[in-house]
């Protein structure tokens, strides 16, 4: 692959810095507006767990609030941790240790009989 090949290939994937230095370069991830969005869309999500908290919807307070808490895990995740632009190899050492992380917590729970089965 050429240079201009490999300087076009950055350009689409990233977006041009010019950084302290005065040379030109190219950084994976959001542009600092799109960052913007999504720490508000954590915000109003955040709010409207909030809000549940006040109103009375039955059995189905605890699901949603778990299914706004994984979306809300997963937002920082991809994009405030970069796992969404980094190598494959991060995520996936990253979700294994997630993983194993919620295995050794649920076999507490169930040592402790927090878990009436």
């Amino acid at each position: 692959m050429s240079d201009v090949e490999e300087l076009e290939a950055l350009t689409e994937t990233g977006h041009h810095v010019t950084g302290a230095s005065g040379q030109a370069e190219f950084h994976q991830g959001l542009s600092d507006s799109k960052y913007v969005i999504v720490a508000l869309s954590l915000a109003v999500i955040t709010g409207f767990e909030v809000s549940l908290t006040y109103i009375d919807i039955g059995p189905l307070f605890l699901p949603l609030l778990i299914v706004l808490m994984l979306i809300k895990f997963f937002t920082v995740v991809l994009f405030f941790m970069h796992l969404r632009f980094d190598n494959k190899l991060f995520s996936a050492l990253f979700y294994m240790g997630l993983g194993l992380a919620v295995f050794v917590y649920m076999v507490a729970m169930f040592t402790f009989h927090v878990f009436d089965l």
